[in-house]
């Protein structure tokens, strides 16, 4: 079974940037949509960006302007650029797969994303 692992995240000063990173376990890149999700305590969880094996992107409205999702199917890596961050950026970020064919989804474990002073 594929196995996503997340990495990059940490406390940030509001206005700062951030990367996060998600490195698969197996060969699932080419045959999956990437995305990154977050929740924050006593939030549902939202999905934040996707990118399709072909980079087709999409944002939530939140986001749009300030991050950039992108993947190296090469390195079976997807990432997640944050820029301008807001304290309400604040969450727990999961990396998220799709495997196409059947849409079975993977997840990542979670990597907390403070935003604060």
């Amino acid at each position: 079974q594929v196995q996503l692992v997340e990495s990059g995240g940490g406390l940030v000063q509001p206005g700062g940037s951030l990367r996060l990173s998600c490195a698969a376990s197996g060969d699932i890149f080419s045959h999956a949509t990437m995305g990154w999700y977050r929740q924050a305590p006593e939030k549902q969880r939202e999905l934040v960006a996707s990118i399709t094996i072909r980079n087709s992107t999409n944002y939530a409205d939140s986001v749009k302007g300030r991050f950039t999702i992108s993947r190296d199917n090469a390195k079976n890596t997807v990432s997640l650029q944050m820029d301008s961050l807001k304290p309400e950026d604040t969450a727990v970020y999961y990396c998220n797969a799709v495997r196409m064919f059947d849409l079975r989804i993977y997840w990542g474990q979670g990597t907390q994303v403070t935003v604060s002073s």
